[in-house]
């Protein structure tokens, strides 16, 4: 590496870790957000025809963490209608190697056509059944062994359900690698927000991982990755392993 390339990315790491110091900013994109979310804003973008209902950031950041690690695996529990896996899977096509594995207790016949007709479609295998079932833990479990794993969890986002993914998947993480809990970002949301869904502030994804963490200290939250996103679904939820 240059001494040119090392200096950019020298400089870029200051500007990040400032803007994580910079509370202003940070409020500006916690109200853009908020705002936003009115519209459902993170509802109207696309992956190759699919709609993948996660903000543009939040999926930059997928595809530095899939470059990065180049992982055999993609589990993503919640499949919705595939714009998500399909987005892994176009990833994993251009590093030339590697699958993605979704779950979904309800896969609903109009999306798997869709999915299963898409031409990234060879790089991706379905399990309808509940994340947290036994059956399917261990069909997920027999499918990692030996691979190189990323985590995604964006199904349920109650405590419960999220801490049960979190003890039966993370461990299948490689040591460097990634598991991201999508939607933590409800903690920080007014309660009104969520009056016909079973999660809300204080019982949501970021909940699940703060009891997570203190009860297994293999990961850790990637402060740096959400200080560049400023605006992203996944406060605390980019856990790195490192151990």
């Amino acid at each position: 590496m240059t001494d040119v390339i090392k200096a950019f990315e020298a400089e870029c790491q200051a500007e990040v870790a400032a803007q994580g110091q910079d509370e202003k900013l940070k409020g500006l994109a916690r109200d853009f957000f908020n705002e936003s979310a009115k519209h459902k804003y993170s509802y109207h973008f696309s992956w190759m025809g699919r709609p993948i209902i996660q903000l543009p950031q939040d999926m930059l950041a997928m595809q530095e963490i899939i470059w990065r690690v180049k992982p055999d695996l993609i589990i993503e529990c919640g499949i919705a209608h595939g714009g998500s896996i399909i987005y892994y899977a176009s990833l994993l096509e251009l590093q030339g190697f590697g699958e993605v594995l979704g779950i979904d207790r309800d896969i609903r016949p109009h999306n798997r056509e869709a999915i299963e007709a898409h031409p990234m479609s060879k790089r991706i295998a379905m399990i309808e059944g509940s994340s947290v079932d036994a059956a399917v833990v261990a069909q997920v479990k027999a499918l990692a062994e030996g691979k190189k794993v990323i985590l995604v969890l964006d199904s349920n986002h109650t405590h419960e359900h999220v801490l049960a993914e979190l003890r039966a998947y993370a461990p299948l993480v490689a040591v460097d690698s990634y598991c991201v809990v999508m939607d933590t970002v409800v903690e920080d949301m007014p309660p009104e927000f969520f009056p016909d869904r079973p999660w809300g502030p204080g019982d949501n994804p970021k909940t699940a991982v703060w009891a997570y963490l203190e009860e297994n200290r293999d990961f850790e939250i990637d402060q740096q990755m959400q200080n560049k996103l400023l605006m992203t679904v996944a406060p605390d939820g980019y856990l790195r392993r490192v151990r």
